[in-house]
Protein backbone atom coordinates (compact mmCIF):
# COMPACT_ATOMS: atom_id res chain seq x y z
CA UNK A 1 0.00 0.00 0.00
CA UNK A 2 1.30 3.47 -0.70
CA UNK A 3 2.19 6.00 2.12
CA UNK A 4 -0.17 8.60 3.25
CA UNK A 5 -0.75 10.74 6.18
CA UNK A 6 -3.56 10.33 8.60
CA UNK A 7 -5.40 13.44 10.70
CA UNK A 8 -8.90 14.04 12.41
CA UNK A 9 -11.20 16.40 12.83
CA UNK A 10 -13.14 17.82 14.65
CA UNK A 11 -14.49 20.99 13.21
CA UNK A 12 -16.75 21.04 9.88
CA UNK A 13 -15.59 24.70 8.84
CA UNK A 14 -11.93 23.67 9.69
CA UNK A 15 -11.95 20.30 7.98
CA UNK A 16 -13.41 22.31 4.92
CA UNK A 17 -10.50 24.73 4.58
CA UNK A 18 -8.07 22.23 5.50
CA UNK A 19 -9.16 20.27 2.32
CA UNK A 20 -9.10 23.61 -0.04
CA UNK A 21 -5.59 23.57 0.68
CA UNK A 22 -4.70 20.36 0.71
CA UNK A 23 -3.24 18.16 -2.53
CA UNK A 24 -5.25 14.70 -3.16
CA UNK A 25 -6.60 14.66 -0.19
CA UNK A 26 -9.70 12.39 0.64
CA UNK A 27 -12.44 12.29 3.72
CA UNK A 28 -12.60 9.07 5.45
CA UNK A 29 -15.64 7.55 7.71
CA UNK A 30 -16.23 3.99 7.86
CA UNK A 31 -13.60 3.36 5.17
CA UNK A 32 -15.45 0.39 4.02
CA UNK A 33 -14.79 1.36 -0.05
CA UNK A 34 -12.16 3.53 -0.01
CA UNK A 35 -9.51 1.45 1.66
CA UNK A 36 -10.50 -1.26 -0.41
CA UNK A 37 -9.65 0.93 -3.11
CA UNK A 38 -6.47 2.05 -2.18
CA UNK A 39 -5.44 -1.79 -1.50
CA UNK A 40 -5.94 -1.50 -5.44
CA UNK A 41 -4.28 1.35 -6.60
CA UNK A 42 -7.48 2.87 -7.92
CA UNK A 43 -7.46 5.21 -5.04
CA UNK A 44 -3.87 6.98 -4.36
CA UNK A 45 -4.55 10.08 -1.79
CA UNK A 46 -1.65 11.65 -0.36
CA UNK A 47 -3.70 12.04 2.79
CA UNK A 48 -6.75 11.16 4.85
CA UNK A 49 -8.81 13.59 7.16
CA UNK A 50 -10.97 11.47 9.22
CA UNK A 51 -14.03 13.20 9.48
CA UNK A 52 -15.67 10.21 12.44
CA UNK A 53 -15.28 13.28 14.92
CA UNK A 54 -17.46 15.53 13.00
CA UNK A 55 -20.68 16.21 14.74
CA UNK A 56 -22.81 14.24 12.09
CA UNK A 57 -23.88 11.24 13.49
CA UNK A 58 -27.38 11.55 14.62
CA UNK A 59 -31.09 11.23 13.42
CA UNK A 60 -33.13 13.98 13.98
CA UNK A 61 -36.90 14.91 13.49
CA UNK A 62 -37.11 18.74 11.86
CA UNK A 63 -40.36 21.01 12.69
CA UNK A 64 -41.31 20.54 8.96
CA UNK A 65 -41.37 16.77 9.95
CA UNK A 66 -38.66 15.66 7.87
CA UNK A 67 -36.55 13.34 9.06
CA UNK A 68 -32.43 14.56 8.80
CA UNK A 69 -29.71 11.57 8.94
CA UNK A 70 -26.10 12.76 9.50
CA UNK A 71 -23.84 11.58 6.93
CA UNK A 72 -21.49 9.80 9.51
CA UNK A 73 -24.55 7.61 11.04
CA UNK A 74 -23.87 4.06 10.03
CA UNK A 75 -25.91 2.16 7.81
CA UNK A 76 -26.89 -0.22 10.81
CA UNK A 77 -27.98 2.69 13.12
CA UNK A 78 -30.39 3.91 10.15
CA UNK A 79 -31.72 0.84 9.38
CA UNK A 80 -32.53 -0.45 13.39
CA UNK A 81 -33.37 3.59 13.63
CA UNK A 82 -37.37 3.81 15.61
CA UNK A 83 -38.42 6.47 12.94
CA UNK A 84 -36.83 5.02 9.96
CA UNK A 85 -38.68 1.36 10.68
CA UNK A 86 -41.75 3.24 11.51
CA UNK A 87 -42.31 5.80 8.54
CA UNK A 88 -39.42 4.66 5.83
CA UNK A 89 -39.51 0.81 6.07
CA UNK A 90 -38.44 1.41 2.40
CA UNK A 91 -35.45 2.48 2.98
CA UNK A 92 -34.57 0.13 6.28
CA UNK A 93 -35.61 -2.86 4.26
CA UNK A 94 -33.00 -1.49 1.56
CA UNK A 95 -30.54 -1.20 3.69
CA UNK A 96 -30.69 -4.58 5.28
CA UNK A 97 -30.30 -6.04 1.81
CA UNK A 98 -27.14 -4.77 1.35
CA UNK A 99 -23.25 -6.15 2.43
CA UNK A 100 -23.01 -7.83 5.75
CA UNK A 101 -23.67 -6.52 9.36
CA UNK A 102 -19.92 -6.10 9.89
CA UNK A 103 -19.99 -3.45 6.96
CA UNK A 104 -23.33 -2.29 7.92
CA UNK A 105 -21.87 -1.51 11.50
CA UNK A 106 -18.98 0.82 9.50
CA UNK A 107 -20.30 2.37 6.43
CA UNK A 108 -21.65 5.72 6.96
CA UNK A 109 -24.88 7.36 5.07
CA UNK A 110 -22.02 9.43 3.59
CA UNK A 111 -19.69 6.91 2.45
CA UNK A 112 -22.57 5.06 1.18
CA UNK A 113 -23.78 7.74 -1.61
CA UNK A 114 -20.32 8.07 -2.43
CA UNK A 115 -19.34 4.35 -3.12
CA UNK A 116 -18.12 3.62 -6.67
CA UNK A 117 -18.45 1.14 -8.95
CA UNK A 118 -17.25 -2.75 -8.33
CA UNK A 119 -16.96 -3.16 -12.23
CA UNK A 120 -14.25 -6.27 -12.66
CA UNK A 121 -12.35 -3.80 -14.98
CA UNK A 122 -12.73 -0.82 -12.79
CA UNK A 123 -10.77 -2.74 -9.49
CA UNK A 124 -7.90 -4.22 -12.27
CA UNK A 125 -5.41 -1.70 -13.46
CA UNK A 126 -3.99 -4.59 -16.41
CA UNK A 127 -7.22 -3.67 -18.04
CA UNK A 128 -8.70 -0.33 -20.21
CA UNK A 129 -11.01 1.51 -17.86
CA UNK A 130 -12.34 5.36 -18.67
CA UNK A 131 -13.91 5.45 -15.43
CA UNK A 132 -10.56 4.69 -13.67
CA UNK A 133 -8.54 5.83 -16.36
CA UNK A 134 -10.06 8.48 -18.94
CA UNK A 135 -9.44 8.05 -22.46
CA UNK A 136 -8.18 4.39 -21.70
CA UNK A 137 -11.46 2.41 -23.24
CA UNK A 138 -13.93 0.37 -21.22
CA UNK A 139 -13.11 -3.58 -21.24
CA UNK A 140 -16.57 -4.83 -19.77
CA UNK A 141 -17.99 -3.73 -23.67
CA UNK A 142 -17.69 -6.88 -25.46
CA UNK A 143 -15.59 -8.32 -22.06
CA UNK A 144 -17.65 -9.69 -18.83
CA UNK A 145 -20.43 -7.64 -18.66
CA UNK A 146 -23.14 -10.26 -17.12
CA UNK A 147 -23.66 -7.71 -13.85
CA UNK A 148 -23.69 -4.30 -15.95
CA UNK A 149 -25.84 -1.56 -17.26
CA UNK A 150 -28.94 -2.11 -19.28
CA UNK A 151 -29.92 1.54 -19.03
CA UNK A 152 -28.60 4.94 -19.81
CA UNK A 153 -25.23 3.50 -20.44
CA UNK A 154 -23.01 5.31 -22.92
CA UNK A 155 -19.82 3.87 -25.27
CA UNK A 156 -17.07 4.92 -22.73
CA UNK A 157 -19.04 3.03 -19.56
CA UNK A 158 -21.51 0.19 -18.52
CA UNK A 159 -20.89 0.16 -15.05
CA UNK A 160 -23.61 0.06 -12.59
CA UNK A 161 -23.89 2.37 -9.02
CA UNK A 162 -23.80 -0.57 -6.71
CA UNK A 163 -25.51 0.79 -3.72
CA UNK A 164 -28.64 -0.81 -1.97
CA UNK A 165 -29.40 2.01 0.36
CA UNK A 166 -29.25 4.85 -2.46
CA UNK A 167 -32.13 3.11 -4.44
CA UNK A 168 -34.30 3.63 -1.62
CA UNK A 169 -33.17 7.58 -1.40
CA UNK A 170 -34.02 7.84 -5.03
CA UNK A 171 -37.91 6.58 -4.34
CA UNK A 172 -38.35 8.49 -1.12
CA UNK A 173 -37.05 11.69 -3.11
CA UNK A 174 -34.83 12.53 -0.57
CA UNK A 175 -32.35 15.73 -0.76
CA UNK A 176 -28.64 15.45 0.20
CA UNK A 177 -26.98 18.30 2.15
CA UNK A 178 -23.64 19.34 1.27
CA UNK A 179 -21.12 22.22 3.00
CA UNK A 180 -18.31 23.91 1.43
CA UNK A 181 -16.71 27.00 2.66
CA UNK A 182 -18.84 29.52 0.89
CA UNK A 183 -22.23 27.73 2.65
CA UNK A 184 -24.13 25.42 2.11
CA UNK A 185 -26.69 23.77 -0.34
CA UNK A 186 -29.26 21.07 -1.07
CA UNK A 187 -29.34 18.71 -4.08
CA UNK A 188 -32.22 16.60 -5.02
CA UNK A 189 -31.28 13.01 -4.94
CA UNK A 190 -32.02 12.51 -8.55
CA UNK A 191 -29.81 14.89 -9.70
CA UNK A 192 -26.84 14.02 -7.19
CA UNK A 193 -25.96 11.09 -9.29
CA UNK A 194 -24.43 10.97 -12.52
CA UNK A 195 -24.80 9.31 -15.96
CA UNK A 196 -21.48 8.07 -17.48
CA UNK A 197 -21.70 9.62 -20.60
CA UNK A 198 -18.33 11.08 -22.01
CA UNK A 199 -17.03 11.98 -18.37
CA UNK A 200 -17.62 8.40 -16.48
CA UNK A 201 -14.58 8.65 -14.01
CA UNK A 202 -17.17 11.69 -12.37
CA UNK A 203 -19.88 9.34 -10.17
CA UNK A 204 -21.75 12.42 -8.78
CA UNK A 205 -22.11 16.25 -8.69
CA UNK A 206 -20.45 16.79 -5.66
CA UNK A 207 -17.84 19.28 -5.89
CA UNK A 208 -14.41 18.76 -4.66
CA UNK A 209 -14.67 21.58 -1.94
CA UNK A 210 -17.90 19.90 -0.65
CA UNK A 211 -18.80 17.71 2.26
CA UNK A 212 -22.11 15.77 2.72
CA UNK A 213 -23.65 16.48 5.59
CA UNK A 214 -26.60 15.08 5.92
CA UNK A 215 -28.93 13.12 3.67
CA UNK A 216 -32.90 14.84 4.59
CA UNK A 217 -36.06 12.54 3.61
CA UNK A 218 -39.37 14.32 3.27
CA UNK A 219 -42.68 14.09 4.98
CA UNK A 220 -44.13 11.05 2.74
CA UNK A 221 -42.43 7.50 3.27
CA UNK A 222 -44.91 5.14 1.56
CA UNK A 223 -44.80 3.40 5.12
CA UNK A 224 -48.48 1.36 4.36
CA UNK A 225 -47.39 0.25 0.95
CA UNK A 226 -43.94 -0.08 -0.23
CA UNK A 227 -41.56 -2.99 -1.51
CA UNK A 228 -38.31 -3.49 -2.02
CA UNK A 229 -37.00 -6.52 -3.94
CA UNK A 230 -33.64 -7.66 -4.92
CA UNK A 231 -32.20 -10.40 -6.79
CA UNK A 232 -28.78 -11.49 -6.48
CA UNK A 233 -26.56 -14.30 -6.92
CA UNK A 234 -26.28 -15.61 -2.98
CA UNK A 235 -28.99 -15.02 -0.90
CA UNK A 236 -26.55 -12.33 1.42
CA UNK A 237 -23.50 -10.59 0.60
CA UNK A 238 -23.57 -9.77 -2.98
CA UNK A 239 -24.60 -6.82 -5.13
CA UNK A 240 -28.03 -6.68 -6.84
CA UNK A 241 -28.33 -8.45 -10.70
CA UNK A 242 -31.65 -5.69 -10.37
CA UNK A 243 -33.25 -4.44 -7.54
CA UNK A 244 -36.43 -2.59 -7.28
CA UNK A 245 -38.31 0.38 -4.67
CA UNK A 246 -41.18 1.20 -5.09
CA UNK A 247 -43.56 3.47 -2.74
CA UNK A 248 -47.22 3.88 -3.08
CA UNK A 249 -50.01 6.20 -1.70
CA UNK A 250 -53.42 4.16 -2.20
CA UNK A 251 -56.64 5.71 -1.14
CA UNK A 252 -60.13 4.64 -1.76
CA UNK A 253 -58.78 1.47 -4.08
CA UNK A 254 -56.61 3.83 -6.71
CA UNK A 255 -52.81 5.18 -6.65
CA UNK A 256 -52.64 8.59 -5.39
CA UNK A 257 -48.85 8.66 -5.78
CA UNK A 258 -46.24 6.46 -7.01
CA UNK A 259 -42.21 5.88 -6.92
CA UNK A 260 -40.53 3.57 -8.45
CA UNK A 261 -36.68 3.19 -8.86
CA UNK A 262 -34.29 0.65 -10.20
CA UNK A 263 -30.97 -0.80 -9.08
CA UNK A 264 -28.24 -2.90 -10.60
CA UNK A 265 -29.15 -1.75 -14.28
CA UNK A 266 -27.72 1.51 -14.60
CA UNK A 267 -24.77 4.37 -13.84
CA UNK A 268 -27.51 5.75 -10.74
CA UNK A 269 -30.43 4.71 -9.38
CA UNK A 270 -32.82 4.57 -11.90
CA UNK A 271 -36.07 6.43 -12.54
CA UNK A 272 -38.61 7.39 -15.07
CA UNK A 273 -41.52 9.92 -13.82
CA UNK A 274 -43.43 9.01 -17.02
CA UNK A 275 -43.85 5.67 -15.76
CA UNK A 276 -44.91 6.61 -12.23
CA UNK A 277 -47.53 8.96 -13.55
CA UNK A 278 -49.17 6.14 -15.65
CA UNK A 279 -50.15 4.83 -12.30
CA UNK A 280 -51.63 8.14 -10.91
CA UNK A 281 -55.31 7.19 -9.88
CA UNK A 282 -55.88 4.20 -11.37
CA UNK A 283 -56.66 0.98 -9.95
CA UNK A 284 -53.87 -1.35 -9.03
CA UNK A 285 -53.74 -4.14 -11.52
CA UNK A 286 -51.38 -6.88 -12.41
CA UNK A 287 -52.21 -5.13 -16.31
CA UNK A 288 -51.42 -1.42 -15.40
CA UNK A 289 -48.17 -3.16 -13.48
CA UNK A 290 -46.92 -4.56 -16.87
CA UNK A 291 -46.95 -1.30 -18.96
CA UNK A 292 -45.29 1.11 -16.49
CA UNK A 293 -42.81 -2.11 -16.42
CA UNK A 294 -42.51 -1.65 -20.15
CA UNK A 295 -41.90 2.23 -19.70
CA UNK A 296 -39.56 2.03 -16.83
CA UNK A 297 -37.50 -0.23 -19.22
CA UNK A 298 -37.61 1.88 -22.71
CA UNK A 299 -34.23 2.08 -24.22
CA UNK A 300 -33.06 -0.87 -22.27
CA UNK A 301 -30.16 -2.58 -24.11
CA UNK A 302 -27.99 -5.69 -23.39
CA UNK A 303 -24.22 -6.04 -23.88
CA UNK A 304 -25.11 -9.70 -24.50
CA UNK A 305 -23.86 -11.70 -21.26
CA UNK A 306 -26.48 -9.21 -19.43
CA UNK A 307 -29.44 -9.37 -21.86
CA UNK A 308 -31.18 -11.62 -19.31
CA UNK A 309 -31.38 -8.44 -17.16
CA UNK A 310 -33.74 -6.70 -19.23
CA UNK A 311 -36.67 -9.69 -18.69
CA UNK A 312 -35.45 -10.31 -15.29
CA UNK A 313 -36.37 -6.44 -14.14
CA UNK A 314 -40.14 -6.39 -15.85
CA UNK A 315 -40.90 -9.24 -14.13
CA UNK A 316 -39.38 -7.60 -10.60
CA UNK A 317 -40.83 -4.50 -11.40
CA UNK A 318 -44.07 -6.05 -11.34
CA UNK A 319 -43.68 -7.80 -8.52
CA UNK A 320 -42.57 -4.83 -6.59
CA UNK A 321 -45.48 -2.83 -7.50
CA UNK A 322 -48.22 -5.66 -6.88
CA UNK A 323 -46.44 -6.13 -3.16
CA UNK A 324 -46.41 -2.50 -2.74
CA UNK A 325 -50.12 -2.24 -3.47
CA UNK A 326 -50.77 -5.78 -1.54
CA UNK A 327 -51.92 -8.03 -4.24
CA UNK A 328 -50.90 -11.64 -4.45
CA UNK A 329 -47.99 -12.49 -5.18
CA UNK A 330 -47.33 -15.56 -6.74
CA UNK A 331 -44.35 -17.39 -4.32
Amino acid sequence: MMQFTYQRSADITGALHHMRNASAAKFIGGGTNLLDLIKADVERPAELLDINPLPLDQVTEQDDGHLRIGALVTNSDVAWHPLVEARYPLLSRAILAGASPQLRNMATTGGNLLQRTRCYYFYDKATACNKREPGSGCSAIGGCNRMHAILGASPSCIAVHPSDMCVALAALEAEVRVQSCEGERAIPFADFHRLPGDTPERDTNLREDELITAVELPVEGFAQHHSYIKVRDRSSYAFALVSVASGLVIENGLIQKARIALGGVAHKPWRRPEAEALLEHQQPTEALFKAVAEELLQGAEGQGQNNFKIELARRVIIRSLKEAAGLEVAS
